[in-house]
């Protein structure tokens, strides 16, 4: 145990402090347009480890899914509205939107109401919390701007 306490804090002496945003490249996936600052592929690297921070550039509309809540999105511009299980909820820039934590998830969608610019956010998701929760991402529609393919859903018993 005491190895894994030394790995730690050299992480956290060594790890990355400051992500340039130039350095981050944006990417088109099925909710949206992305950019990842921190993902557990560059978790090794970073002096805090296990948070996911995405900033979502929403032109129209993100792809609708469910899962579990318990995170936080904070808007940095525009003005919109998010549809959370069935409820619609406005929002503009400073706002926070917390999805709640109930079982099965939460279904929700964003919404941009600027047709000359997109709206963004940034989400804030501490991965350990997300997982313990039983986080599994069902995707329900995909970004109207999402060109690549639909992957086919996972096999009962398989996670996806």
């Amino acid at each position: 145990m005491q190895e894994f306490y030394r790995i730690r804090r050299e992480q956290g002496d060594k790890g990355t402090i400051v992500i340039k945003g130039k350095d981050v490249p944006w990417e088109q996936n099925r909710q949206g347009l992305i950019k990842f600052y921190t993902h557990p592929k560059n978790w090794p690297k970073l002096s805090v480890p296990h948070w996911a921070l995405f900033v979502h550039s929403i032109k129209k509309q993100g792809g609708r899914h469910t899962h579990q809540g318990g995170l936080g999105l904070f808007v940095l511009g525009g003005k919109g509205y998010s549809v959370v299980d069935g409820v619609r909820y406005d929002w503009e820039k400073d706002d926070l939107i917390v999805l709640p934590m109930k079982p099965g998830g939460c279904e929700h969608q964003h919404f941009n109401l600027d047709p000359d610019k997109p709206s963004e956010w940034l989400a804030f998701i501490f991965w350990p919390f997300f997982d313990a929760s039983g986080n599994l991402k069902v995707q329900s529609t995909n970004s109207p701007d999402w060109t690549g393919p639909t992957p086919a859903p996972p096999k009962i018993g398989h996670v996806a």
